[in-house]
């Protein structure tokens, strides 16, 4: 919940008015408790943690990205080709949003408009399901390369598993960014 009471944290607040008669009969008052935000966690849009997220994220999957398309074979495999395109777009969004990051803290602004973390939220899902799936697929068809076919020595291998694994750890680094942002609307 991102508001607190002011019993906990006291506010200057304006000494109710009332109806001037002092009797029983009039509104009575101010009845509204004021309310303040609490502050953001680390992790979230505008945060030094959320910078830091976004640049593992972008780190992990422009290495699993390079590692990938540097191979001669990855074209006849389609789960190799949606690797990637997820890639791709995970890091492309990564970046915009490590952008926008530091932006916000160069200004000292909160990211924590509701339809920006919505736009954030949405956007972290996709790339992140998206980037799950292709590392899912790709994981499979290197152990059926491997394990089921045993031909490893005419592919490449390593580096099908190191891109797979780069794919998984930028997912890791993903999720606990969706998770912050969407607490954050389910807190509102």
């Amino acid at each position: 919940m991102n508001v607190s009471i002011a019993s906990v944290h006291p506010l200057e607040v304006d000494p109710p008015t009332t109806d001037g008669g002092g009797g029983a009969g009039g509104e009575g008052g101010n009845n509204e408790v004021p309310t303040m935000r609490m502050k953001d966690l680390q992790g979230m849009p505008g945060t030094l943690g959320g910078l830091v997220l976004r640049i593992c994220q972008f780190a992990f999957a422009v290495v699993g990205l390079c590692i990938m398309a540097t191979t001669s074979d990855f074209p006849s495999v389609t789960a190799f080709c949606y690797l990637v395109a997820a890639t791709g777009l995970q890091s492309l969004w990564s970046l915009l949003l490590a952008i926008i990051d530091i932006y916000a803290l160069l200004v000292m602004r909160s990211l924590q408009n509701s339809r920006v973390v919505t736009l954030f939220t949405i956007g972290d899902a996709i790339t992140s399901t998206l980037t799950f799936a292709a590392a899912c697929a790709s994981a499979g068809i290197t152990v059926l390369i491997d394990n089921d076919l045993n031909s490893c020595a005419q592919n490449h291998c390593a580096q099908f598993e190191t891109s797979a694994a780069m794919a998984f750890i930028c997912w890791f680094t993903a999720v606990p960014s969706f998770l912050l942002n969407f607490w954050s609307l389910a807190s509102r």
